[in-house]
C-alpha cells in the first residue's frame, strides 16, 4: 500500500520539542518534494514547511522559522521536523504531503494544491 505515515506527536509543554516523523511506506520519496502542514481545531489547513526532493531548498513559515527545522534522510525514507521552543499556538494536527519533482527548490503552496500523497496526521499538543 502506497502511503506516508506520521509519528512523533503527542503532549509538551511549552517551551518544549517533538520530532514528527513523515515515513513513506511502499515508494520512494527519492524524487518528492515533502511538505508540512498543520491544522488547529477551527482553523483552516496551514503549511508549515517544506523540503525539496534533493534536500537542497527548504522554506519555511514566519511563524515557524528559527524554532523548526526540516531535514529528509532518503536511506531510511523518512523526513524530520524538529520542533523546538514549542508555542501554545503550534497546537493542532500535523500532515506531511508528497509532491513529485525531480528538481528545484521547494515552495510554501497551499494545501488545496495537487499533492500525490498525504498522511493520516498526528496531532501535537502544546500546553502547561
Amino acid at each position: 500500500q502506497l502511503q506516508l505515515v506520521e509519528s512523533g506527536g503527542g503532549l509538551v509543554q511549552p517551551g518544549g520539542s517533538l520530532r514528527l516523523s513523515c515515513a513513506a511506506s511502499g515508494f520512494s520519496l527519492d524524487y518528492y518534494n515533502i511538505y508540512w502542514f498543520r491544522q488547529a481545531p477551527g482553523k483552516e489547513r496551514e503549511g508549515v514547511s517544506c523540503i525539496s526532493s534533493r534536500g537542497g531548498s527548504t522554506n519555511y513559515a514566519d511563524s515557524v522559522k528559527g524554532r523548526f527545522t526540516i531535514s529528509r534522510d532518503n536511506v531510511k525514507n523518512t523526513v524530520y521536523l524538529q520542533m523546538n521552543s514549542l508555542k501554545s499556538e503550534d497546537t493542532a494536527v500535523y500532515y506531511c504531503a508528497a509532491h513529485l519533482q525531480l528538481f528545484g527548490p521547494c515552495v510554501l503552496k497551499s494545501p488545496s494544491n495537487k499533492y500525490d500523497y498525504w498522511g493520516q496526521g498526528t496531532q501535537v499538543t502544546v500546553t502547561s
